[in-house]
């Protein structure tokens, strides 16, 4: 063996090495035990190439909108009455707005309030509907009556509807419509949560945990809690669709981002008159509504064969 190919032994034995570590069926450690479960959790959601493809487009919408200061080639909010409603060519690739102002830039930076907004949601949606779920669930009695009813409550509105009530009582703005569909979310993840923790809650480990005094408490947050994350994993990335088209369709109804914000729903909004002869105004963000609603529906598709054990 020549000097040349012995780094490059030394680095395939390494990788072997550690598939064979995260691939072992005697784990040494909890790290290793936690590391091959991600590894053969990857695997089999890289084996889903439409979820994988989904991946992809996600991560690509929120690089796109993060660096969207670096890479739009115009200010989003200048305007060019001279060269309005311009065709897309080499100068605007996707043409310009009513306002003359550069449609690819806007899109770049409507991305940043429309995925902003569906994250903002979710960051207050899943851990409320988790607690209140694990909470009903485990306890039960009058405390599941309770929470369950109040939960029917909201379900038995249409989000949008109900949403529209919310923004309608404060005001119109991102703020709003974040509360407005926060508020309209939270229920079905209370539900999945409290199912997941009705399975568990006389399960013989529970009944050794409590046996050591921990109270109820550190039982639901310890233990209880964990064990529903995955399911309400599962449906908040199978639920961002429908965030993001809740978010355009507030925008587009003029209740959710205001003029001249770039959010694209208000983008269609401004534009569908001119739907019929300058089809790109309107079209490139309700592409872009589109993309980012199917790429997180594969999303979901794949943790669901991946985290959820019913699908395995």
């Amino acid at each position: 063996m020549n000097e040349g190919t012995k780094p490059l032994v030394v680095e395939a034995a390494r990788a072997l090495s550690w598939r064979d570590w995260l691939l072992s069926e005697t784990p040494t450690s909890r790290r290793q035990t936690a590391w091959a479960e991600f590894y053969r959790g990857w695997r089999r959601f890289a084996a889903n190439h439409l979820a994988l493809g989904g991946l992809i487009v996600v991560l690509l919408l929120v690089l796109l909108s993060l660096a969207a200061p670096l890479i739009a080639p115009y200010n989003p909010y200048a305007q060019d009455l001279g060269d309005r409603l311009a065709a897309p060519s080499a100068a605007h690739w996707f043409g310009t707005d009513g306002l003359g102002r550069d449609v690819l830039s806007r899109l770049l930076y409507g991305g940043r309030i429309t995925l902003g907004m569906v994250l903002a949601v979710v960051a207050l949606v899943a851990p409320f509907g988790l607690l209140v779920g694990c909470v009903a669930g485990y306890l039960g009695g009058f405390a599941d009556r309770i929470l369950m009813r109040l939960t029917d409550i909201f379900l038995a509105f249409p989000r949008l509807i109900l949403a529209l009530a919310f923004v309608a009582a404060l005001k119109p703005g991102i703020e709003s419509a974040v509360i407005a569909i926060a508020l309209t979310s939270w229920p079905p993840y209370a539900r999945l949560a409290r199912a997941d923790a009705l399975t568990v809650r006389n399960a013989d480990f529970i009944a050794a945990i409590r046996l050591t005094g921990a109270g109820n408490g550190r039982i639901i947050l310890r233990h209880i809690v964990p064990l529903a994350l995955s399911s309400v994993i599962v449906r908040v990335s199978l639920d961002m669709a429908g965030i993001i088209l809740t978010a355009a369709g507030l925008g587009f109804l003029g209740m959710g981002a205001q003029p001249p914000a770039a959010e694209w729903g208000t983008m269609i909004a401004t534009s569908r008159d001119y739907i019929l002869q300058q089809w790109w105004v309107p079209t490139a963000p309700g592409i872009a509504i589109f993309a980012a609603a199917l790429a997180f529906n594969l999303l979901g598709d794949g943790l669901r064969d991946v985290l959820d054990p019913k699908a395995r």
